[in-house]
């Protein structure tokens, strides 16, 4: 028997949705952690992702629909606390009557620390080492480097983005790509493409490896990475490819998703679908928002999907999850574990 070395899964990633006052100050708790990385997106309108986090600080944000640098507003996220974190007024979090989905994730707590593990050191790293996840910020050089992620595994998922330079696109690099500097962008929905940004056949257990590209390495501009490293019985990162039917596709997972992105890799023109646990009509489920633009959430039965204890079973023919022989690449995270370590079996209770 094969256990996961996770029981609490919400110990290190929740979903908060809510209905947006207005107000600032608003404090939102349930979330069971104090959160490095938040995600929030307007489910009723058309606002656009707000991504923040705390080694950049929580009045900085980027989106993950637009190319542009890390912008400062106080009045979005005030402050991570120790259960949630608290809003302001802004429309993009916190816009009165307005629906919302907040993705938020754990990491090691705060701004970290330097990581010197590259020829690049980071100005902080925050990581968490049990659930596989780190938040890096370093400065750019110009030419080929590396730097330290600190996972100590190697990594399944790398998403870079420029703080400082306009007009970069959202470098994101997944396991299942197997050809050297194969990458995706996840600000639009262009398949997988081969450019020298990030050189997976040089990442190891403490760096990955990057060009002197100007989307992840100009010299004196800055960057964030987000490093994610798979997690048995927690998280998963992985590829299928559609059937193209209502009785769709089966993602084997290990464990009962409570978040998942999906993006077709093989072809052109498919959004990035992003669901959760957590939205209204869960299970099945037709509701989505998509991680590249500032659409409100669609609903929509092409689209639907079953979060099994297991995995993740297509109910939808959609190109953007299910078509006919496409080829999708996936990250999940797990509401509870197919079989966790406080599992006792019943012959031995």
């Amino acid at each position: 028997m094969s256990y996961s070395p996770i029981d609490k899964p919400t110990d290190f990633f929740n979903t908060l949705t809510y209905t947006g006052n207005g107000v600032d100050d608003t404090a939102k708790t349930g979330l069971g952690f104090q959160p490095d990385w938040n995600w929030t997106k307007q489910r009723s309108g058309a606002e656009w992702h707000t991504l923040i986090d705390s080694v950049r600080g929580v009045t900085k944000y980027i989106n993950s629909n637009d190319t542009g640098v890390e912008r400062t507003n106080s009045n979005f996220i005030k402050s991570f606390d120790s259960d949630g974190f608290t809003l302001g007024s802004a429309n993009d979090t916190n816009q009165n009557s307005q629906t919302y989905a907040s993705w938020n994730w754990k990491a090691g707590g705060g701004q970290g620390s330097s990581n010197t593990d590259g020829s690049i050191n980071t100005t902080h790293t925050s990581v968490n080492t049990t659930s596989g996840f780190s938040i890096s910020s370093y400065t750019g050089t110009g030419s080929a480097a590396t730097v330290g992620h600190g996972l100590g595994v190697l990594p399944s998922m790398i998403i870079i983005k420029s703080r400082s330079k306009s007009g970069q696109n959202w470098i994101t690099w997944h396991k299942a790509f197997t050809g050297n500097n194969e990458y995706v962008e996840l600000n639009t929905t262009d398949a997988k493409d081969t450019y020298d940004m990030i050189d997976n056949t040089s990442n190891t257990t403490s760096v990955f490896a990057i060009s002197g590209d100007g989307n992840v390495n100009e010299s004196s501009a800055t960057y964030v990475a987000y490093c994610f490293a798979e997690k048995k019985g927690y998280s998963k990162f992985g590829s299928y490819t559609g059937n193209g039917s209502d009785n769709g596709t089966f993602v084997y997972t290990g464990f009962k998703p409570a978040f998942g992105i999906v993006k077709c890799s093989s072809h052109a023109g498919e959004s990035w679908w992003i669901g959760d646990n957590k939205r209204p009509g869960y299970n099945v489920s037709q509701k989505a928002l998509l991680a590249e633009s500032n659409a409100a959430e669609v609903d929509a039965s092409y689209q639907a999907v079953d979060f099994l204890s297991n995995g993740i079973k297509w109910r939808g023919t959609n190109d953007r999850v299910n078509a006919s022989g496409k080829t999708y690449i996936f990250m999940a995270f797990a509401e509870s574990p197919f079989v966790g370590s406080n599992f006792v079996p019943n012959n031995a209770r």
